[in-house]
């Protein structure tokens, strides 16, 4: 952080007049317009008194003698207090008081990186209390929402403070485990993304730098401070207080999302009882809304803004007679209604795994799940997942396990899921399964992958194994097949197989081995 804080004030005063000037050439800010909306900077004590960088946006001709509904939105993580600015001037001009802040530790926000801990909550309130007393916004009408880190913390603040009528959490997490360590295998990719861009943007606190470091050493016997640490700073852990204070949850996420996959998402999403809103679509991490946080036509702002319009307006804006969970398929078309997550996959339809495999460890096979945050980007833009050639695969690194061809499309939605028998040669191991699309060719277009690792194996004892890939949307045309494919290294996360071991994959007769694929109805 090179740069004085004096600078760095002034540097964020200058990105705010540029992303202003920017907006009114765009057409995104009604140049001509006699009143315009009140930005005004502000430092806000947040918890234990540590200063709170903020900007407040007021609708234009504001008074005193009017109240209105107030959205309140933390960055994400590493992104400074301007990034919501195009939003939230759109947003003032429907009416609301919207306060941006930075997150604790990062920027020019005091205190240290907690990620979304107790004091990350405590200040959300705090930023709540101060705009209630400085703005003119109205305490029963009371939002929150944000991107990545900002989702996270704005569910958090629905659990612990009851002034939060309504929230759009897009790109969050529910189960920040579930998210970076599923499988019991740490997402070293993700993982260090967020630890670089977290010390080169902030501060992270001592437990932090501590959890990390456990974190990427990766071994068992961390693993059970690391999931307590991680529950304390889940929302799908707070769902009970979330249900008893009442607030509308809309969540938004993408499929390829290689930080906070979906699967968590939609699982949160079956235990509110609030109303809710499930919306998942192509994309990785933050892609799919970062056009709106330029100013851009956006149907996930789109859609946050009707959410907060129904619930904190009263508006009869159709968002209350709209089937509930929304989803859109990587390979194209429109939304997809359905009434809940569980009505996604009508049917289900099995691959059996019977031929038995064996795989050395230690090797890339050459099926991987791509790279954080490019990957499902190219699948997003140009709906050009990672591949690998299956018939090349070599069968020393990869078992490969193959459907018929089949003469009609397959619609898969939702979360797929390997069970098989296991047999390894030490007592831990890692592999990853991949679920591919095989055209005519050969050529494999990634459907889904997850990781699965165990420690405190017998060496040469049998034992089941049952894993979901992460949730997808995806089109497998006529004519084509889809392949299962399990090897033991990929470059988003860390492996634990010893040198030189092996695992071996049966089918026995009383328990056989299958992976089960969840089908739209046809």
């Amino acid at each position: 952080m090179g740069l004085p804080r004096k600078a760095l004030r002034t540097t964020a005063v200058g990105a705010v007049s540029a992303t202003l000037v920017a907006g009114s050439a765009l057409g995104l800010a009604p140049a001509a317009q006699a009143a315009v909306n009140t930005v005004r900077f502000a430092d806000i004590t947040g918890d234990g008194g540590i200063v709170l960088k903020a900007n407040a946006v007021t609708p234009a001709g504001a008074d005193a003698g009017r109240r209105y509904p107030l959205l309140v939105l933390p960055t994400s993580w590493a992104t400074p207090q301007t990034e919501y600015l195009a939003q939230a001037q759109k947003l003032a001009d429907s009416g609301y008081v919207v306060v941006t802040y930075n997150s604790r530790g990062f920027w020019q926000s005091g205190g240290y990186i907690e990620v979304a801990g107790p004091p990350d909550t405590a200040d959300a309130s705090r930023v709540i209390d101060w705009a209630l007393a400085n703005t003119p916004s109205d305490a029963e009408r009371v939002g929150m929402a944000g991107v990545s880190y900002g989702a996270g913390i704005s569910l958090l603040a629905a659990a612990h403070d009851p002034r939060v009528r309504a929230v759009a959490a897009l790109s969050g997490w529910a189960d920040l485990i579930d998210s970076i360590y599923s499988g019991r295998t740490p997402h070293t990719q993700a993982a260090a993304l967020l630890l670089g861009t977290g010390r080169l943007t902030g501060r992270p606190s001592a437990e932090l730098q501590q959890i990390f470091a456990d974190f990427l050493a990766s071994g068992p016997a961390k693993e059970p401070e690391l999931i307590a640490w991680g529950k304390r700073r889940s929302p799908a852990a707070h769902v009970d207080r979330i249900n008893d204070n009442g607030a509308a949850i809309m969540l938004a996420n993408a499929w390829g999302d290689s930080i906070f996959p979906p699967g968590q998402y939609a699982d949160f999403y079956e235990e509110l009882t609030v109303p809710k809103r499930l919306v998942l679509r192509p994309g990785d991490h933050a892609t799919a809304e970062a056009t709106g946080l330029l100013g851009l036509p956006n149907d996930v702002w789109t859609d946050t803004e009707r959410w907060f319009d129904h619930h904190l307006k009263s508006e009869d804006n159709g968002v209350g007679r709209e089937q509930p969970v929304r989803l859109k398929s990587r390979t194209g078309g429109g939304y997809e209604g359905y009434p809940d997550w569980k009505s996604v996959a009508a049917t289900s339809r099995k691959i059996d795994l019977a031929d038995p495999a064996t795989v050395h460890t230690n090797v890339d096979s050459g099926a991987d799940g791509g790279v954080v945050l490019l990957s499902s980007l190219f699948d997003q833009i140009a709906q050009v997942p990672p591949t690998a050639s299956v018939p090349l695969l070599p069968r020393r690194w990869a078992a490969v396990w193959q459907s018929e061809r089949y003469a009609t499309a397959q619609r898969v939605r939702g979360t797929a899921k390997l069970h098989t028998t296991l047999t390894p040669t030490a007592r831990s191991g890692t592999l990853v399964a991949y679920l591919y699309d095989v055209g005519p060719l050969g050529v494999g277009k990634l459907v889904g992958n997850a990781p699965y690792t165990f420690h405190g194996r017998t060496p040469g004892q049998p034992f089941g194994v049952d894993l979901e890939l992460f949730s997808t949307a995806y089109d497998v045309p006529a004519g084509h097949r889809l392949a299962l494919v399990v090897d033991t290294v990929d470059p988003l996360y860390t492996e634990h197989n010893p040198s030189g071991a092996r695992l071996t994959f049966s089918s026995p007769a009383n328990d056989p081995s299958y992976v089960s694929i969840p089908l739209r109805e046809q």
